[in-house]
């Protein structure tokens, strides 16, 4: 079996997965045919230490975490049933340019800037985990899997997960104190 057709056999179920993370088909279709690109672009990465299934969802996840990454700095406009995109833009603003109602003015800037320095901090420190312990963190945290659901995709012990993600909280914990709160203080 070649590897398209392996990627075409596995368009089905990354997509469910991702609808269902994602609440959104053409957003899920997107990230599936980034997925499926992504593994035939760079078939070399493939290394065969697990199934295509597996290696496959793995790269599916992140696509999926930067897809809610991007949702969390976007502005979602929606037009009215009788609205065309386009009016519904237009209806942001006064003939002149200026808002309709002005977005209100940054409270604090600068607690801005610290929380998202904050969180490129943290992603630093997530990247630091190892392999397996980062995958369930992630799943946990960002993906809100449940930890059957994790067990069941990793085939581990629901005790097993649980210690994975102590560790992974205490080491990001650690990283966290060395790189980000030892300066605050």
């Amino acid at each position: 079996m070649t590897l398209e057709s392996e990627l075409a056999a596995l368009h089905r179920p990354l997509l469910r997965f991702a609808q269902s993370q994602l609440r959104n088909d053409s957003a899920a279709e997107d990230v599936v045919s980034e997925t499926l690109l992504a593994i035939l672009e760079k078939p070399e990465n493939f290394e065969g230490r697990s199934s295509l299934r597996t290696y496959a969802t793995g790269i599916l996840k992140f696509k999926i975490i930067d897809v809610l990454r991007r949702r969390g700095r976007e502005v979602h406009i929606e037009p009215l049933d009788e609205q065309s995109l386009d009016d519904a833009l237009d209806a942001l603003f006064q003939a002149d340019g200026h808002w309709q109602d002005a977005p209100p003015a940054w409270q604090q800037p600068e607690q801005a800037l610290q929380q998202s320095q904050f969180f490129d901090t943290l992603q630093v420190c997530v990247d630091r985990l190892p392999a397996r312990i980062g995958r369930v963190f992630m799943m946990r945290e960002w993906l809100e899997r449940d930890v059957d659901d994790i067990c069941s995709e990793l085939g581990i012990t629901s005790n097993h997960c649980g210690v994975m993600l102590y560790r992974a909280r205490m080491q990001l914990r650690e990283c966290l104190d060395r790189t980000w709160f030892q300066g605050q203080r």
